[in-house]
């Protein structure tokens, strides 16, 4: 007898039903069952609602939505044709105002529950336009064989599959009807199947494709690139190996791509591969509620941990304070220090490349007293930094502003803000940067007891 068990038709589950309560932090409704807690993709809370298991474990159970027996009035119908089947976005069928309270309460929950901490005041949600906010976008492209297609797009949802797209709601307009274009361009490449994705990164007066290209163009490939870029009014940039290997294919010269945070009279540049906000007038007001927080002042010595490319820097340094901006990318460093240039505030910055991850009490002390501190980590949040303060009130800094896109990682730090190094939690609120999605970025206060 074969040791190997035939693995069941979903269809052939049973249909369940169930009162969805929450919603958790990936946008799932939750409803308890029989004793386990049932995660159900696409139901919201209040909902009653049929399920179908899609998989089962001692303790908990995810599930797909196969009915909504009696929908929740904050259930509203999906902007796009391919919510459901797209990986893009997880919660369009959620009024956005609802959303925003989903994500206040998942971090809420993520302070309490990981750090054992609660902030002073909840601050007002950051919020912007709902659609066509997405100036950074990675869309896979690839070459379907049993189709007799080329896709071009998002993954679709728990899929390594490239979503069948024919647009998108979130990109802005000019871009999002570019998706069938694409797919027509790269089906008649020579290269189709060794390009396997176009990354999108827009400007204020400069729209990027970057085509990650992984053999030499043909004659006929560049006569199509260039066609493409002037029929839709893009630059295209190629990328042959690494991130730092991009350049510009066509045309020749142009602006530079930029953004501007006018309430300071900046514009920063950057390259297509660099990292920068892909909400661009979410990030204005990041910016402006950080400087709110932060208070910088003239004769003040900030440092701006994982700097990037001068996001907070400059804004800091514009309104007087010195900076000391790090960073683990010697290209961002570089970048920061020829946007400081670029906007006459360089004698009030100085930048310095290290690896945060790896910081310790000696290494911090090294880069002497600040006033303040503006930290900005990726996902894994900034434990050792935060590890690495002195619990001496003369050497801390009185005051940190902590911009977080991941909760869990924020509440793990502010627990040893809290609980280790003498500090309050003042204030805490999300910033939508991904409207109709499950992401959720945050800002927090902290002040010295």
């Amino acid at each position: 007898m074969s040791r190997s068990r035939r693995r069941q038709d979903p269809v052939a589950l049973p249909v369940r039903e169930a009162v969805v309560e929450s919603l958790d932090h990936e946008a799932q409704g939750v409803a308890h069952v029989d004793g386990k807690v049932v995660f159900i993709d696409g139901a919201l809370p209040g909902e009653t609602v049929h399920y179908r298991v899609r998989r089962s474990m001692p303790r908990f159970e995810t599930a797909d939505l196969v009915t909504v027996l009696k929908p929740s009035p904050l259930r509203v119908e999906p902007r796009c044709p391919h919510f459901g089947i797209c990986g893009g976005c997880a919660t369009q069928h959620l009024h956005v105002s609802a959303q925003v309270a989903a994500k206040q309460r998942v971090l809420e929950d993520n302070l309490r529950h990981i750090g054992q901490v609660c902030a002073e005041q909840m601050l007002a949600p950051i919020q912007g336009p709902d659609w066509g906010y997405r100036h950074r976008a990675r869309l896979s492209a690839r070459d379907v064989l049993k189709k007799n297609s080329v896709l071009v797009g998002f993954h679709e949802k728990r899929s390594s599959f490239i979503a069948d797209m024919h647009g998108c709601h979130v990109l802005p307009p000019r871009i999002g009807r570019l998706i069938d274009p694409l797919r027509e361009l790269v089906s008649n490449l020579t290269l189709r199947q060794r390009m396997p994705q176009v990354e999108v990164a827009l400007g204020d007066e400069l729209d990027v494709l970057v085509f990650r290209v992984m053999d030499s163009l043909s004659a006929a490939d560049e006569t199509l690139f260039r066609a493409f870029a002037d029929r839709w009014a893009v630059s295209i940039w190629l990328q042959p190996k690494g991130p730092e290997s991009v350049f510009r294919f066509y045309p020749a010269d142009g602006p530079s791509l930029s953004y501007a945070l006018p309430d300071y009279a900046l514009r920063l540049e950057f390259a297509p591969t660099e990292f920068t906000q892909v909400n661009p007038y979410i990030n204005q007001v990041l910016v402006r509620r950080a400087m709110q927080l932060l208070d910088p002042q003239p004769g003040e010595r900030i440092a701006d941990w994982f700097c990037g490319l001068g996001n907070f820097s400059l804004p800091i340094a514009r309104l007087g304070a010195d900076v000391l901006g790090v960073e683990g990318s010697a290209a961002l460093t570089r970048r920061a220090l020829e946007n400081a240039r670029l906007n006459g505030v360089e004698a009030r910055v100085s930048f310095d490349v290290a690896n945060l991850f790896e910081v310790d009490e000696a290494k911090l002390a090294a880069w002497g007293q600040f006033d303040k501190w503006l930290v900005d980590p990726p996902r894994d949040g900034a434990i050792e930094l935060c590890k690495a303060l002195s619990t001496e009130a003369d050497r801390a800094p009185r005051r940190i502003v902590y911009v977080s896109c991941n909760p869990a990682t924020l509440a793990r730090d502010a627990s040893v803000l809290v609980h280790t190094k003498g500090y309050r939690l003042r204030s805490a609120g999300v910033v939508n940067m991904f409207p109709h999605t499950a992401h959720v970025e945050s800002i927090a206060l902290f002040e010295r007891l």
